[in-house]
């Protein structure tokens, strides 16, 4: 059976605001809110092109680091694909995301931007090069 991306999963200290910003931002469609037995706040949401995307607070007693929506170890970020990156950062920005990095044109011709979204995201757009 070939590996298959199921979902991404966030962390942020205010679950509800990062989901509702999703929801805006990305056109996500919240699909179950709840509080788990760990004592986290579990929201789910799915994408256009069915992604799922996990959104939680800390678990009971769990001690979560810093967020850091900079270039670092580990996951660092993930990307969404944009038929205009320009006007999507503007628009990102103007809904309170913080423009990082970009638009770059890479070799191919294919550009690239990162953006921070509420609670510390780090979130790459993508514009396809059209040949």
């Amino acid at each position: 059976m070939p590996y298959i991306v199921n979902h991404i999963h966030l962390k942020s200290k205010d679950p509800k605001l990062t989901a509702d910003w999703f929801v805006k931002a990305f056109k996500v469609e919240i699909v179950s809110d709840r509080v788990r037995t760990f004592g986290d706040r579990f929201i789910e949401t799915k994408a256009e092109g069915g992604m799922r995307i996990f959104i939680s607070g800390a678990r009971d007693g769990e001690e979560l680091n810093p967020a850091d929506d900079d270039a670092h170890y580990g996951l660092e970020h993930f990307g969404f694909d944009t038929d205009d990156i320009e006007s999507d950062i503007k628009k990102l920005v103007d809904m309170g995301a913080v423009h990082k990095e970009g638009p770059i044109t890479v070799p191919s011709g294919m550009k690239i931007g990162y953006i921070a979204a509420p609670g510390g995201i780090r979130i790459e757009l993508i514009e396809p090069h059209l040949m």
